[in-house]
């Protein structure tokens, strides 16, 4: 790993070498940086690349760095509001019986056990999982089928809460998800997937990436929109 001092940010990248004549420069949506450079191009060249293009690598960190989950913070109390595939729903929590979590005429009800109340959030964020891990499923299917002429086939997803974005696609292809995204609806869902298999095709946010986003979900913007504004 090699990096360089851009202004007051440092922007570290990887270095593959490759039979060609010119230097590309890939951000990936984890943010991270890595140059297709040819096989005599020095580091000290590289370095001086990177620098001359660094107002544009930190454009799209930062791209990737404003696509981001912004759920309030939650006390897991009977009264919140808590969202699901796009819809508010009132939390109820209740003792007695088996531990479940179970939606019912506008409200997501937990059961507990007697003396398990501090097990709310727990319990609620394994449903969420269960739930999140069949709906994205379920919605990835449908959505290699717009990438026949592109030969993806269906992705297996990873499932891992992140901080900072929705989704994201690591430079060996492995498309990863937020279970938050479940609390958004179906076709944001699908944006956030469309968008990371455009990247398994180009790595880069450039115009061919959103050329090629806007060809496979000509709507992406919409929802896009609606995903950012859903849980603010």
């Amino acid at each position: 790993m090699d990096s360089v001092q851009y202004g007051s940010k440092t922007i570290d990248f990887k270095i593959k070498r490759a039979v060609r004549k010119t230097l590309a420069i890939e951000v990936h949506p984890d943010s991270s940086v890595q140059l297709i450079a040819p096989e005599n191009s020095t580091v000290e060249e590289l370095k001086n690349k990177v620098l001359h293009r660094g107002k544009w690598i930190v454009k799209q960190q930062a791209y990737f760095e404003a696509f981001l989950p912004t759920t309030p913070k939650r006390e897991y109390v009977s009264g919140e509001s808590h969202y699901y595939l796009g819809r508010r729903y009132m939390l109820k929590v209740k003792q007695g019986g088996d531990t479940s979590v179970k939606l019912k005429a506008g409200e997501i009800v937990v059961t507990l056990k007697p003396n398990e109340h501090e097990k709310v959030k727990e319990v609620l964020a394994a449903w969420y999982y269960t739930h999140a891990k069949r709906k994205f499923e379920s919605v990835m299917a449908l959505a290699v089928e717009k990438f026949s002429a592109e030969k993806i086939e269906n992705q297996p997803i990873v499932i891992k809460r992140m901080n900072r974005r929705w989704g994201s696609c690591t430079p060996e292809g492995k498309i990863i998800l937020n279970p938050e995204l479940i609390k958004a609806n179906a076709k944001c869902i699908e944006y956030v997937i469309t968008h990371e298999l455009c990247h398994l095709i180009i790595a880069s946010h450039n115009k061919e990436f959103y050329k090629l986003l806007s060809e496979k979900m000509p709507d992406w913007e919409n929802w896009k929109m609606k995903l950012e504004k859903l849980l603010s």
